[in-house]
């Protein structure tokens, strides 16, 4: 079946950095034909049914997962990219241990979504709606389960042009394993986001022209929808009725790419941003000489992210962190390996990374993010991200001082 797919290129938005579907699909063209892939990522590689319905893995945690898309509203501050919207509109997700796994399974992504999302990668070789039809492990609206106050909660922020379906995997497994997860679609940033009343907006940001005022205005623009998505989750009148779950002093983030440098904005504006995560993101701002002391961790490509390598901003960071901090690196992953669009363009077909597929590549995720916040939100001890684990060869703890990863 995956024979009938034609893989199809696609020259970049102006300016935009390749993310996601974009980025897999450049690499297909790149990358050579004799990668074999390694004894541990072979061990998952069965879970991907090319040509085949999409579907997410099952998530590791004991409990049933609900989810529910929640439509904010922020009057306080004008849109950033269309001024003439006088309000800040928001479309999050809600990741949440459920009462019981019954009921209608929670859709990935709208039909038009699909669409735009495999026209922006140009993928033509599968039908438009493809994206819609993955099957997920959260149910709709499913009731929340657990006591008042009991449960940290984690931000987590896609990539530029990616919506937030795009860490959905993600999301499901923190809440199987007994977190709160929100996904911020970051209006105007993602190739397609549907709103209730129909509207479905673009990415307007991925035509502007890059920079460093671009990214000043992306790194602030994030900060302030993460306060905002906050404020209407722990504030006096939540906008979820399963708000009550949340304990407002274990909040964490963690993001994709542009998603994962805004986290270093977030902390900075909002001390409630206990701990942080950054998924192979070029860092979009900078930290202050005073430095930042709440825990951090940079979780990238071995060919961008070593230290000393492509992408500098890593190594001018980390000194700048003076709390509790590591910075691993993931032998084979690609920028999209932190994603579901690595597992989900193999299930489709149109490309499969061949060192890392994507199974493996989210099962390493999964654990690595989960341990960390394990670490810092429930204060559970992680040998995991103090030593390599024969379980994760591909996994590698760097030390930037001797610019060494093992």
């Amino acid at each position: 079946m995956a024979s009938a797919f034609k893989l199809v290129p696609r020259h970049p938005l102006p300016g935009l950095v390749a993310v996601g579907f974009l980025a897999l699909v450049t690499s297909a063209c790149s990358a050579p034909a004799t990668s074999a892939p390694t004894a541990a990522s072979a061990s998952v590689a069965a879970s991907a049914s090319p040509g085949g319905t999409p579907s997410l893995p099952k998530p590791t945690g004991p409990h049933p997962v609900g989810m529910t898309s929640l439509y904010l509203k922020d009057t306080s501050r004008p849109d950033p990219w269309v001024p003439t919207a006088k309000a800040r509109e928001l479309m999050v997700s809600l990741w949440y241990p459920a009462k019981s796994r019954t009921g209608r399974r929670a859709p990935y992504v709208t039909a038009k979504e699909s669409e735009l999302i495999l026209k922006g990668a140009e993928i033509t070789s599968v039908p438009s709606d493809a994206l819609s039809k993955t099957r997920t492990n959260a149910f709709s609206d499913a009731k929340p389960a657990g006591r008042d106050r009991s449960m940290p909660l984690v931000v987590l922020s896609p990539g530029l042009s990616e919506p937030r379906s795009s860490l959905a995997a993600l999301g499901e497994d923190l809440a199987s394993r007994g977190y709160v997860a929100v996904g911020i679609d970051h209006t105007y940033e993602s190739l397609a986001t549907t709103f209730p009343d129909g509207r479905v907006t673009t990415c307007v940001a991925c035509d502007v022209r890059k920079g460093p005022a671009f990214d000043e205005k992306l790194a602030t623009s994030r900060a302030a929808d993460v306060s905002f998505v906050l404020d209407e989750l722990t504030g006096p009148h939540p906008e979820w009725k399963g708000a009550s779950l949340i304990d407002p002093s274990r909040i964490a983030m963690a993001g994709h790419s542009a998603g994962g440098a805004s986290a270093i904005a977030a902390m900075l504006k909002d001390r409630r941003v206990r701990a942080g995560i950054d998924m192979d993101g070029t860092m979009l701002t900078t930290i202050p000489q005073t430095g930042l002391s709440r825990p951090f961790l940079f979780l990238g490509t071995q060919a961008k992210h070593s230290p000393g390598g492509v992408d500098t901003t890593w190594d001018r960071d980390w000194r700048l962190l003076t709390g509790w901090r590591r910075w691993l690196v993931v032998a084979g992953a690609e920028h999209a390996s932190f994603t579901d669009d690595s597992l989900l363009v193999e299930q489709l077909g149109v490309y499969r990374n061949a060192e890392l597929p994507g199974a493996r590549a989210l099962q390493i995720t999964r654990t690595y993010v989960g341990a960390f916040f394990d670490l810092h939100l429930r204060h559970r001890s992680q040998p995991l991200l103090d030593r390599p684990s024969p379980r994760f060869p591909e996994v590698r703890i760097c030390v930037p001082d001797t610019k060494t990863c093992g």
